[in-house]
């Protein structure tokens, strides 16, 4: 009696869906069962079943429904290693300068300490004398600077001090299904670390960002400083704009960003809380 009961139940639920959602879904057990009946000890999914199964991903959002040989994290992850692999192949060429030869940084330290007063120009003449051809930029790199005494205040010092009057900036990036990166702008206040304003935008320009400020910081709510790091994307508009505001820009150090640690840690939280369990298909742009 159970089991009529469940057959009845089957029939009116398939009576009930559409005639395209019925096609789809038999479609996927067919390809489930074409993969179960390979010749192998176990179910073997080629890269033509995982691209399958990627691609209905973002085609059809009842796809967690009608998996049945992986878990729906595994299909996240293999559309992970899909976009890590085809950035590699995009950007075949290591990033940065050619590194230098072992002996040439060993000569250039032992020059510089052998003749502390000789400076980048001098060091790089003498090794060209010697038939060493090296770059003066490259010279003045490669010397070791002398240790300083720190400052009179810390820059945790500082963070402290001013943590009521202080916002910081940044951006991050967003893959997508369809291989396009969005870049999200964050504006986060120190005080109660509180997010004051973010976008989202494919193509960031200085003018663009500038606007941002403006609308995170209305009237006469901006704050006295302003931490960033040293990207390019905070060119002339931007930096006007701050100046109008009444704003003192606060950088951080070239590849520290230690130094910036309140938005970093809002970025992380929000790369593990918020993107890290999706397939992100496609997000709302501004012009």
């Amino acid at each position: 009696m159970l089991s009529l009961l469940l057959t009845v139940l089957a029939v009116a639920r398939s009576a009930l869906r559409t005639r395209g959602a019925l096609a789809l879904e038999n479609l996927i057990l067919r390809q489930q069962l074409a993969v179960l009946r390979r010749r192998h000890p176990r179910p073997h999914l080629a890269w033509t079943d995982r691209l399958f199964w990627v691609a209905l991903s973002r085609a059809w959002s009842r796809w967690r429904d009608v998996l049945v040989l992986v878990k729906p994290a595994t299909v996240v992850r293999w559309h992970r290693s899909a976009f890590r692999r085809f950035w590699t192949w995009r950007c075949r060429r290591p990033p940065g300068r050619p590194p230098v030869d072992r002996r040439k940084r060993g000569l250039v330290r032992q020059v510089a300490l052998a003749n502390p007063l000789w400076g980048a120009p001098r060091i790089h003449g003498e090794l060209l004398k010697l038939g060493i051809e090296i770059s003066e930029r490259e010279v003045s790199r490669l010397i070791p600077r002398a240790s300083r005494k720190p400052p009179s205040q810390t820059w945790r010092t500082f963070l402290t001090n001013h943590v009521g009057t202080l916002a910081s900036i940044d951006f991050f990036t967003v893959p997508t299904a369809t291989f396009r990166v969005f870049y999200v702008f964050v504006v986060l206040a120190h005080d109660r670390r509180r997010v004051v304003h973010f976008n989202v935008t494919e193509r960031p320009t200085a003018t663009w960002t500038a606007q941002q400020i403006v609308e995170a910081f209305p009237e006469s709510s901006a704050p006295k400083y302003l931490m960033r790091d040293r990207d390019r994307i905070y060119g002339g508009p931007f930096r006007d704009r701050i100046a109008g505001m009444g704003i003192e820009e606060v950088l951080s150090a070239p590849r520290s960003p230690w130094q910036n640690p309140f938005v970093e840690r809002l970025i992380g939280s929000v790369h593990r809380e918020c993107l890290d369990h999706t397939c992100p298909s496609r997000m709302s742009s501004s012009p």
